[in-house]
């Protein structure tokens, strides 16, 4: 899912982006808190990671900004000095989480898939489209129990359909979910990843239909299943 990260350490910043794109996640970076709202306004994304110590706009402000458009999207708080105060502002101004630097990756990566989950998925933690499952906490495919062999790429494109199942996702919209804004994912690379996509899915109950004019749908294929 692709994630705003703001923070203007760059070595901290490009060891953050590193851990989790090889979680599967797609990455934006900004280095101050202006970039960052102006990033947060023009583009879809599913959490946001905030340095409260950005330079120009601090990340409070930033979460203020982001709380009086209407925003709902998850934001973590990132901090160096994570007195009781500042958590305390934070939350009042709409944070979802803190964490206090320094901090353990795997905690991050934790809170990251906490937070990217909250308020979407049932509390089972899991997506099901007919007997295709994923499991949110360890970012699984599988089906009737075995596990789907995906490429990073593929994982991602395969879990925003099933966000969006029953509902056509248009191919523009799926490259900006999957993809940063220094990458770009051109429409036939698209269509790579969906044929593949359906190889691996072929014979399950599970199809990722091609609506001409609206993009891609990922449903269940009663005839198959």
């Amino acid at each position: 899912m692709r994630i705003l990260l703001a923070e203007d350490n760059s070595e901290l910043a490009a060891w953050l982006m590193m851990v989790l794109s090889s979680a599967g996640h797609a990455l934006d970076h900004a280095a101050d808190g202006i970039v960052a709202s102006q990033l947060l306004e023009s583009e879809p994304y599913m959490l946001a990671i905030l340095d409260v110590g950005l330079p120009r706009r601090d990340g409070l402000e930033v979460l203020r900004r982001l709380r009086r458009s209407g925003s709902r999207l998850p934001v973590l708080m990132l901090t160096a000095q994570c007195g009781v105060g500042e958590r305390i502002a934070g939350l009042d101004l709409g944070a979802d989480d803190y964490l206090g630097k320094p901090f353990d990756v795997d905690e991050l990566k934790a809170r990251v898939r906490a937070l990217l989950r909250r308020g979407q998925v049932q509390q089972s933690g899991q997506l099901c489209c007919g007997r295709l499952q994923f499991d949110v906490a360890s970012r699984c495919h599988r089906i009737d129990g075995n596990v789907l062999a995906l490429t990073p790429r593929e994982m991602a494109v395969l879990e925003v359909l099933l966000y969006r199942q029953g509902r056509p996702v248009t191919k523009d919209a799926l490259a900006e979910q999957v993809a940063g804004l220094c990458e770009d994912i051109s429409s036939d690379a698209m269509e790579v990843y969906i044929h593949r996509l359906r190889k691996k899915l072929a014979g399950s109950g599970v199809r990722i239909q091609t609506l001409r004019g609206l993009g891609y749908l990922l449903d269940e294929d009663v005839a198959a299943a």
